[in-house]
């Protein structure tokens, strides 16, 4: 029940956010003064906060670039027109 309870409150989490605490667990594994079970627990950790980075970073890409067909059927992306 907790394990569901801290990966939803990764789903909470500003971009900036996930990203300080992913930082900080990297950080704490490279220093290897934790136990396996730490470790373990912060990994997974880990794992849901990068997917939650990628996620927000997918969305900010999308707000800002369309996909647009070319004359020749070839695609691209452009800038979203902001009106």
């Amino acid at each position: 029940m907790a394990e569901t309870d801290a990966m939803d409150s990764v789903a909470t989490m500003s971009f900036e956010e996930a990203l300080a605490e992913l930082e900080s667990i990297v950080t704490k594994l490279e220093q290897g003064r934790i136990t396996l079970d730490e470790a373990i627990g912060s990994y997974e950790r880990g794992a849901a906060l990068k997917r939650h980075c990628e996620g927000k970073l997918r969305e900010a890409t999308e707000k800002v670039e369309k996909i647009a067909l070319g004359p020749a059927g070839s695609i691209s992306t452009e800038p979203m027109d902001p009106a």
